[in-house]
């Protein structure tokens, strides 16, 4: 299988179609080998639009909502961002070709670590992955200029707001453990913050002290 071919048609079909503009963003995706970041047993479906199982009951987010969800956070170089839930590492991986910095927290260390692996093979040294519960921030490197979650919060942890910059934006799922709605939090005074609804969307649950209970 060419997977470089499979990565472009894949952009082209389920990313671009869909709206998606950002020229950085698409040159990214139609870059980063996804299928690295799968089972060897799953390769074959790494450029279709679906979610995939990674073991320890967590998935590698569908492509068009990595795109939407990269895009949303409207990213400059310069850029510090904050990833809730490391998990396969291949938001991460598109992350680290847009920003200076990515800060990653899994909680579940053996994804934390096959996740290490595959983004030091691709060259992603600029990705910073600490084991611990990500419902609380990463506070020792706040503050940041873009916050993206990759599970389904119950509602805004607080402390994310407090970890954004002002201008920075948060881009969270929020609803019920079955369905949520993709949200845009900005930052836009030092106690003021505007909220956006982007799509409905389904993640696996945010959990940890500020999110649901295992």
């Amino acid at each position: 299988m060419d997977y470089s071919i499979a990565r472009r048609r894949m952009v082209a079909q389920h990313i671009v179609s869909r709206g998606i503009h950002d020229a950085d963003l698409i040159h990214v995706m139609e870059e980063v080998p996804r299928h690295l970041f799968v089972e060897e047993a799953l390769q074959s479906q790494a450029y279709t639009d679906y979610a995939l199982p990674i073991g320890e009951k967590q998935t590698i987010s569908q492509p068009y909502m990595v795109a939407v969800m990269t895009e949303a956070l409207q990213l400059k170089r310069g850029d510090r961002v904050l990833e809730v839930g490391t998990g396969s590492g291949y938001q991460a991986a598109v992350l680290s070709r847009l920003v200076a910095h990515v800060y990653s927290v899994e909680r579940i260390a053996t994804l934390a670590r096959r996740a290490r692996r595959i983004l030091d093979k691709i060259g992603s040294s600029n990705v910073h992955i600490q084991v611990a519960d990500g419902t609380i921030g990463w506070k020792d490197q706040a503050p940041f200029d873009g916050i993206i979650v990759t599970a389904g919060a119950p509602q805004v942890p607080e402390d994310y707001l407090e970890q954004l910059v002002v201008g920075g934006r948060l881009v969270i799922p929020v609803g019920d453990s079955g369905q949520q709605v993709l949200k845009r939090v900005t930052r836009v005074a030092e106690q003021q913050f505007d909220e956006e609804e982007i799509l409905p969307c389904r993640f696996v649950p945010l959990i940890g002290e500020h999110g649901w209970s295992q």
